[in-house]
């Protein structure tokens, strides 16, 4: 046999290998293989299959004392495991036979008793969901981290005024508290996707075994009780190939990476010298090599290029299962890799934003500057003229007259005097100036979610009451 053909001696090392009357070939091994990327869900599978040796004693299928074997090999394994000492094998393929094997190593023909009534194919959905219901929760506690910051921030900086934008144009006033509460509503519906995702994500799947389920009498509700999952999966066939919890996750990390890199868009324009409207602080920057006075936002362009490998995650899992017919296929061995790392890239991305958020410096006066560009008050003039009577249309068309003129003359709308104001309506007063003024319009904007500093009080403490009520 050729070195490439290489095989392990014994096919019924396997613990499937009773069938088989040659050994796999030393590539088909590592090629199938997926240990290397499944062991990070042991302690999940251990957490499995203790409740799974519980549930067979309590229904007669195990012994007390069988269990009691089982269950303290089991632990004494997930000590190993966490201590880094433990064995891992790739002739054993993946996380549940190297657990299992060592099992049977620890404490004999017992331990070989621990797979009645299930398969790997249960086994391995049940670990997947209990690994990602952890993530979810860590997700969750980072988000609320987040937005609890974003609101105290937001409170602080409820009468800072900056330009508001439309299409990246100067366009009305508005206070960089409102600003970051648009970010938090963003987050909100995050979270509220995010538990939804929770509730589908809590099902078990364990003692529907291969697909069809088991002829043993087991007890599918004490094991999901065990397991602390709201129910046993009603349908065998679906249990063992159902990956839309997966997908339904990654669908939601792309729009949380989504939100995420559109705030670091704008955290990078505004750190720009063009901008100028905010300080990032050192810890969260880089140099350059051969420009000595570069500072690189470089964690929001992080979390910015991040969002695409997500995006390709989601993709990656619908086009997994677009075409695989009931039930489990291999296919699914897949899964794993991109729901790992999506999981973990949006948690990493997250930390990093509730790290930064609060300590985000406003350079109030650059900000200011930059609101009374522009024209934007434009509409607050609008608005004026059709207090006074004037029919929207025609008061649209005044106000463009205006704006015309003082770019002509070279100031802002409020540098006009009143006389070359009423050139273009006799309806403009010398009250006009009130709301010419970027205090004047963004306190004009007095009602529930505007952009006036009283309204962004009152937002901030709604915002504040709805994270406190999440426990």
């Amino acid at each position: 046999m050729s070195k490439d053909k290489t095989a392990s001696a014994n096919p019924a090392a396997k613990l499937w290998g009773g069938r088989f009357s040659e050994a796999t070939d030393a590539f088909v091994e590592r090629f199938t293989a997926s240990v290397n990327f499944d062991q990070r869900m042991a302690l999940e599978d251990i957490q499995g299959s203790l409740a799974h040796a519980q549930m067979l004693s309590e229904v007669g299928v195990l012994t007390e004392d069988e269990y009691r074997q089982i269950a303290d090999g089991l632990r004494e394994i997930g000590i190993e495991i966490e201590a880094g000492e433990f064995p891992w094998s790739v002739q054993l393929e993946d996380v549940h036979m190297n657990i299992e094997a060592r099992l049977t190593d620890r404490i004999g023909a017992t331990g070989k008793k621990l797979h009645t009534g299930r398969s790997r194919n249960d086994q391995v959905a049940t670990d997947i969901r209990l690994w990602l219901r952890g993530r979810i929760d860590q997700i969750a506690a980072e988000l609320t981290r987040l937005q609890s910051g974003l609101v105290d921030l937001a409170e602080r900086e409820a009468d800072t005024i900056m330009p508001g934008f439309t299409h990246l144009q100067s366009a009305q006033p508005v206070t960089f508290g409102h600003h970051l509460l648009a970010w938090n509503e963003m987050l909100t519906r995050d979270y509220e996707r995010l538990l939804d995702c929770r509730k589908r994500v809590n099902r078990s799947p364990l003692g529907a075994a291969a697909l069809a389920g088991t002829s043993y009498p087991i007890d599918r509700a004490r094991t999901a009780e065990l397991l602390g999952f709201d129910a046993p999966t009603e349908n065998s066939l679906d249990s063992v190939s159902d990956r839309d919890f997966a997908i339904e996750f990654c669908a939601f990390a792309a729009l949380l990476l989504t939100h995420l890199s559109r705030a670091s868009e704008e955290l990078v324009l505004w750190t720009s010298s063009q901008f100028d409207f905010i300080d990032l602080p050192d810890r969260f920057c880089t140099g350059s090599s051969i420009m000595p006075q570069k500072k690189n936002p470089d964690v929001p362009e992080l979390v910015r290029g991040k969002t695409g490998r997500v995006n390709g995650h989601l993709v990656a899992l619908l086009t997994l299962m677009k075409s695989q017919p009931l039930a489990y296929n291999k296919d699914n061995q897949e899964d794993k890799e991109p729901l790992f790392d999506a999981a973990d890239t949006a948690l990493d991305c997250l930390r990093a934003f509730a790290d930064m958020a609060p300590a985000l410096r406003a350079k109030k006066e650059n900000m200011l500057a930059a609101a009374a560009k522009g024209f934007s008050t434009a509409t607050d003039l609008a608005d004026y003229l059709v207090r006074r009577g004037v029919a929207f249309r025609d008061a649209h068309e005044i106000v463009g007259q205006s704006v015309s003129f003082a770019i002509e003359q070279d100031k802002d709308l409020a540098e006009l005097s009143l006389a070359q104001l009423q050139q273009f309506s006799d309806q403009i007063g010398d009250d006009v100036f009130e709301v010419l003024t970027l205090e004047g319009s963004v306190a004009a904007r007095d009602h529930i979610g505007g952009t006036a500093p009283a309204q962004v009080r009152a937002a901030c403490e709604r915002a504040r009451k709805l994270i406190a009520a999440r426990g």
